[in-house]
């Protein structure tokens, strides 16, 4: 990969492509001496013609991190369609005397990422700007307000509903609609709560055992907090310990007097034997007794190939994908979009997740995507062979500039300066309100020189003109480094006022 210089930048840039000068701005912050050995990429293009207005490496492979996401949550969206809403039955099997069933309710997953534990009041799905799913890794991860049980509540209240007070027999979660995937983080046809329990800590007084409260409470999972309250001013750093089975789980460390209460995550490890022990708790808590014990495995053997007609008894409805994409998008939801590819698969009558891929290929070339000029091997960005280049992710974006739900689409990416994964960085730069953009983000540990290895820092999406036209843009580096995380923020600083030179450059 050809590295951007300043000398590139005054003359145009290297060969190998429509080449366009950047000019002296943007040329300041690619110059960096933090970007010695890094390789820059920059495109601007009219969204409505493709022209290309600036661009330095526009047609080389980059490590796209997320924006990789554009690619998969589009094929899902358009597979889909926007308007999809994910149904989950529960079915009664056996026979019914009276009020008691004697036999099983089958809770039948369908891939719904969020199964009513995000769903608000107006019908959509909240999300804070740092996902509770990032938050063993990033700073200031937050919880929404939300009942990550809700969904499964609801179908416990429309089973009593339905006239059963008594099931003689099992419940059991049919997970059939897809294998595991060789993707981290792992999609499962059954999701609560993104598959993790919340453990917040808060302080308390200096000496004191911390505060502890976490979420979903579903048996056998048991949580224990050994955090002290240290002296404002003091170190926060909590561990957290689990099990092999994930049922167990020890919170340890500090946090201080004055801090935030800081959360912390654990991987549900057998999700489908966690929503059956949910659902017979929340059957008990509607006025439904079940005769198996709450806590055991999942046995879906015997299990039909399908249900018989009228057998179902309750069914979560969750809102439109449309929502599912804003959140996957907003908040870089990775589960969320190695969901995708599985769900492109079952639309093609797969339960092997790899199956979607084809579906996504064919989906990137009807929309004018240079498949060649992208590759993938998951849906989130986070494999070491995934790369793209800012033309293909260019290509994505002009293909929903031609579709009907071309604001919708926009209006899911993170905006600048404002929300998602953008909020609160460049807070004081022209383009604030003005660039749309998925972020990608590529990190980890430099043992050697014990430092943070950058692999990738990149921006793609749209540039809003003052006079609304929308240009699609690229923005990013690949392969620097720094010394911790402070400094990393420096990076997704330089990248966003990147981004935010070229709103204000292409604006006329």
């Amino acid at each position: 990969m050809l590295a951007l210089t300043a000398a590139t930048v005054a003359g145009g840039g290297p060969p190998g492509g429509p080449e366009a000068p950047i000019g002296p701005s943007l040329g300041q912050i690619v110059a960096k001496p933090l970007y010695a050995h890094a390789q820059w990429g920059i495109l601007a293009e009219d969204g409505a013609t493709g022209r290309v207005i600036k661009s330095v490496q526009g047609d080389k492979l980059f490590v796209p991190g997320s924006t990789a996401k554009l690619f998969s949550v589009s094929g899902a969206w358009n597979t889909l369609g926007g308007d999809h809403p994910f149904t989950t039955p529960v079915q009664a099997l056996g026979t019914r005397s009276g009020s008691s069933l004697k036999g099983s309710l089958v809770l039948v997953a369908q891939g719904d990422l969020a199964l009513g534990g995000r769903t608000t009041p107006q019908g959509t799905l909240s999300f804070t700007d740092v996902d509770h799913t990032y938050a063993n890794d990033i700073p200031g991860a937050t919880l929404t307000s939300e009942n990550p049980l809700a969904g499964i509540d609801e179908m416990a209240r429309q089973v009593r509903q339905s006239g059963i007070t008594r099931v003689d027999g099992d419940v059991v979660v049919d997970d059939r609609l897809f294998e595991p995937a060789a993707f981290s983080p792992t999609p499962t046809p059954l999701i609560v709560n993104d598959n993790l329990i919340d453990l917040l800590t808060t302080a308390t007084t200096p000496g004191r055992p911390a505060k502890l409260s976490w979420r979903p409470q579903v048996a056998p999972y048991e949580v224990t907090s050994m955090v002290t309250t240290v002296a404002a001013g003091g170190t926060t750093a909590i561990t957290v310990d689990t099990s092999d089975d994930g049922t167990r789980i020890t919170l340890s460390g500090t946090i201080a007097a004055d801090a935030a209460p800081a959360l912390r995550v654990s991987p549900i490890t057998d999700p489908a034997a966690f929503g059956r022990t949910a659902l017979i708790e929340a059957l008990g808590r509607a006025g439904v007794t079940v005769t198996a014990p709450p806590v055991g495995p999942n046995d879906e053997d015997g299990l039909p190939a399908s249900y018989p007609s009228g057998s179902r008894v309750a069914a979560f409805v969750s809102p439109p994908f449309t929502e599912y994409a804003k959140l996957v998008l907003k908040v870089s939801h990775n589960l969320g979009a190695n969901l995708d590819v599985c769900l492109m698969a079952v639309a093609a009558k797969s339960t092997d997740c790899a199956d979607g891929f084809p579906v996504l290929k064919a989906f990137l070339q009807k929309a004018g995507v240079d498949t060649t000029q992208v590759q993938l091997a998951d849906g989130r960005g986070g494999d070491p062979a995934d790369r793209a280049t800012p033309e293909a992710l260019s290509q994505i974006l002009r293909y929903w500039l031609r579709t009907p739900e071309a604001r919708q689409f926009r209006d899911s990416l993170p905006v600048l300066g404002l929300d998602g994964t953008l909020a609160g960085f460049c807070s004081g730069c022209a383009g604030v309100g003005k660039v749309f953009a998925k972020t990608g983000t590529a990190i980890g540990g430099d043992d050697l020189n014990q430092q943070l290895e950058v692999g990738s820092e990149v921006l793609a999406g749209y540039l809003e003109a003052d006079d609304g036209t929308l240009r699609t843009f690229f923005a990013g580096v690949n392969n620097t480094a720094v010394p911790d995380i402070t400094a990393f923020y420096e990076i997704i600083n330089d990248v966003s006022l990147a981004a935010s030179i070229l709103q204000q450059e292409t604006s006329g």
